[in-house]
């Protein structure tokens, strides 16, 4: 089906427009002489009748061609427009990824040098902000590294849920929080090795963005038939209501935007590998539900 559907629409408005005048002169031939046969008549024979038929033909053909023509043209400019975006893209992806980055690493290096040079607390203070700050844009470089590197294609390989959300937690610095998982010993999901990035980042905003005197995190893993669903619950602040409703759009504009690229993140990557993503809040904290295809385990190679 797709293979005849290339091969139809690929061809050009003058084809397919001289494809429809001759099926659509067939086709009124063949009413003409089904209307003479019933009626027992020439009447379907006339020459007015005949020219009425196939002037009504090239009509609706030259509708045709002005169609096709039309919305060939405004899919050529999409597609212009899409190559130039991507190529926008990815120029600023590797400016920001390699250019950027070791201009921050520069940044950093300089501040630690300072830092060994400074001894009053209030330059120390300014220092370690500066610090903080090139780490975390360095942290998005890694996520854009991340998301570009992502195959769109549906994973083919079986990843364990389990070992990803303790692997996820071990890398975590939860510090002061507590961090509980209620898992099956094992639980294969349709993935690949990066769905390990959005669980990861899905800890790591519930433990760093909650500003709680006691900070909680409840991770749950359970199968459901066909699909399996990780559920992590946090007692923080919650995700504003205008981030949810950037995610919830798949859109954002200059007022109103996500105010962190690990949201985005965590959305995509789960779609790339098949999956979904819910959020919820409320005045308790902020839940995420990761849904992925259920995978059976992989057999055990054979020696």
């Amino acid at each position: 089906m797709k293979y005849t559907s290339e091969h139809l629409f690929g061809r050009s408005a003058t084809v397919l427009t001289a494809v429809y005048l001759c099926g659509g002169a067939l086709f009124a031939l063949a009413v003409d002489v089904a209307v003479a046969s019933v009626s027992g008549s020439a009447v379907g024979w006339t020459p007015a009748r005949l020219a009425g038929d196939w002037l009504l033909v090239a009509g609706s053909g030259a509708i045709l061609y002005g169609a096709v023509t039309h919305h060939r043209r405004r899919a050529e400019a999409a597609n212009r427009e899409l190559e130039t975006s991507n190529q926008q893209l990815q120029v600023l992806s590797r400016v920001f990824r390699h250019n950027i980055r070791n201009d921050l690493n520069v940044i950093r290096g300089y501040t630690d040098l300072l830092a060994d040079r400074i001894d009053d607390d209030r330059s120390q203070q300014c220092l370690e902000t500066i610090r903080q700050t090139t780490d975390d844009v360095v942290a998005i470089s890694e996520k854009l590294r991340a998301i570009e590197d992502a195959s769109p294609d549906h994973p083919e390989g079986r990843v364990d849920l389990v070992d990803a959300v303790d692997e996820a937690v071990g890398v975590v610095d939860a510090g002061s929080a507590s961090v509980s998982v209620e898992a099956p010993s094992e639980a294969w999901i349709r993935a690949d090795d990066s769905v390990a990035y959005p669980i990861r980042e899905v800890f790591e905003n519930a433990v760093t963005h909650n500003d709680g005197a006691t900070r909680r995190v409840e991770a749950t893993v359970r199968e459901n038939g066909t699909t399996t669903c990780l559920e992590v619950t946090d007692n923080g602040p919650g995700i504003p209501p205008d981030e949810r409703a950037v995610l919830q759009a798949e859109e954002e504009t200059p007022l109103s935007h996500a105010s962190s690229i690990g949201l985005w993140l965590v959305k995509w990557l789960c779609e790339t590998q098949g999956g979904t993503v819910r959020f919820a809040a409320d005045d308790d904290g902020t839940t995420v539900r990761l849904r992925f295809e259920s995978a059976s385990e992989p057999a055990s190679p054979t020696r």
